[in-house]
């Protein structure tokens, strides 16, 4: 005889632990054939108890598991698969997931004990000022809470009774024979008592919450945005969610949402915010105003003979966001700027030949042959493609086939 720890499952199916894998189908396929609910109505449990066992019997991961630690091999190894805990709870006591439930996940408690009930997510707009400076607000929700009048009972004591329907589970298990050996097991809320396992008569039901055992509360939560949080960051109210019997609330979490600023961008730890300047201010210096998200204004120095090109950035150092839960530890504040050249006309030719005096010397190009060809630049439309059809039919036309003289498959070419 094999050496096992528990032989509760052998004994349901009337076989010993070392049993064949022909033996066990033999014992499986007599009682299930039985002990099935068309043949035997009164005798589901029974049924459900004969195609766990030999469920787990039949797999080796899982037989392998139960004979070497038992009960607790199956519950940490997961044994029984979905839909499975109740005939679980019937054969050994105690839900196989109840028993994991400090693994967390939606329906478990955070400590092994009650069913957890469900988080309330919400979102929460903030602007980037907000998160600079920081910022407390009131939140107003709507929540579910113990009706008082009855103490979360939903009726006077005694009124409430088990489901006859599910027998108290909140749930109706239907299994269904495919094959000799396969039975398919669906699960579904009961409808006589919503997945409550009890019921409540009518006359006997609470009048402030009508039998439904919570009633609805308006609750006021301050929230307070810290300097530095980041858009996505949770704000987590433990235990603050919707309130039902026999179930530990879940959490109010707020998910922030930052909305765009006029004038700044944020990446990380650091802001990005772009300037125009003349022409005479990216040759000739300047001093530049800029008022910061916490309306300080910072005056921002550039000294005169350090040319300022288009496009150019410069860094402001510890003027970017303060870091988080760190205020006074900042990123830093970069400047793109964008130089803004004169309009045409804007000088005449006699001044426009003392500022060439003035600035550096045009490179010459002593490379020109005398039969080079004048082109006159244009203003280009982005609307408009440089090229006409005619000119792209004479490109897309059979030359191209044949590798003509512009080579296959050459495009008119697009600025």
């Amino acid at each position: 005889m094999a050496n096992v720890v528990d032989t509760r499952l052998y004994d349901i199916l009337g076989v010993s632990p070392s049993a064949s894998e022909n033996e066990l189908k033999k014992a499986y396929r007599k009682l299930a054939k039985e002990y099935h609910p068309d043949k035997n109505p009164n005798a589901g449990d029974k049924f459900k108890e004969i195609s766990f066992a030999y469920e787990v019997l039949s797999d080796p991961e899982k037989k392998e598991l139960y004979d070497r630690y038992g009960e607790q091999g199956l519950r940490e190894g997961g044994g029984g698969g979905a839909g499975m805990e109740d005939i679980f709870s019937h054969i050994f006591g105690g839900g196989l997931f109840g028993f994991m439930g400090g693994q967390g996940g939606p329906g478990r408690s955070r400590n092994g004990g009650r069913r957890r009930g469900e988080d309330m997510v919400h979102p929460l707009r903030v602007s980037l000022d907000d998160l600079y400076n920081g910022k407390t607000t009131k939140l107003q929700l709507s929540k579910n809470v113990l009706c008082s009048a009855c103490g979360g009972q939903g009726g006077k004591a005694g009124a409430v009774q088990k489901c006859t329907a599910c027998r108290g589970r909140g749930v109706r298990v239907m299994i269904r024979q495919l094959a000799p050996g396969m039975v398919q097991q669906m699960q579904s809320v009961c409808s006589d008592c919503n997945g409550e396992g009890e019921v409540i008569s009518e006359k006997d039901r609470c009048r402030e919450c009508e039998g439904r055992r919570v009633v609805k509360e308006v609750k006021m939560l301050e929230v307070h945005v810290d300097k530095g949080m980041r858009h996505g960051q949770k704000i987590t109210f433990s235990g603050e969610a919707d309130q039902a019997p026999n179930t530990e609330p879940g959490d109010i979490v707020l998910i922030l949402q930052e909305t765009d600023h006029e004038d700044f961008r944020r990446d990380g730890n650091d802001l990005y915010v772009t300037r125009r300047i003349g022409l005479v201010e990216a040759l000739c210096g300047f001093q530049l105003k800029l008022v910061h998200l916490d309306s300080r204004q910072i005056l921002v120095k550039h000294p005169a003979g350090n040319v300022i090109e288009p496009g150019c950035v410069k860094v402001v150092k510890g003027e970017g966001m303060p870091h988080y839960r760190n205020p006074f530890e900042k990123g830093d504040l970069f400047i793109k700027f964008d130089v803004q050249f004169p309009e045409n006309g804007w000088i005449s030719p006699e001044k426009l030949m003392e500022l060439e005096d003035l600035l550096p010397e045009r490179e010459k190009d002593e490379n020109i042959t005398a039969d080079a060809e004048e082109a006159e630049l244009e203003d280009y439309d982005p609307g408009q493609s440089s090229c006409g059809g005619h000119r792209r039919e004479a490109y897309n036309d059979s030359s191209d086939e044949e590798g003509g003289p512009h080579g296959p498959g050459v495009q008119c070419a697009h600025q």
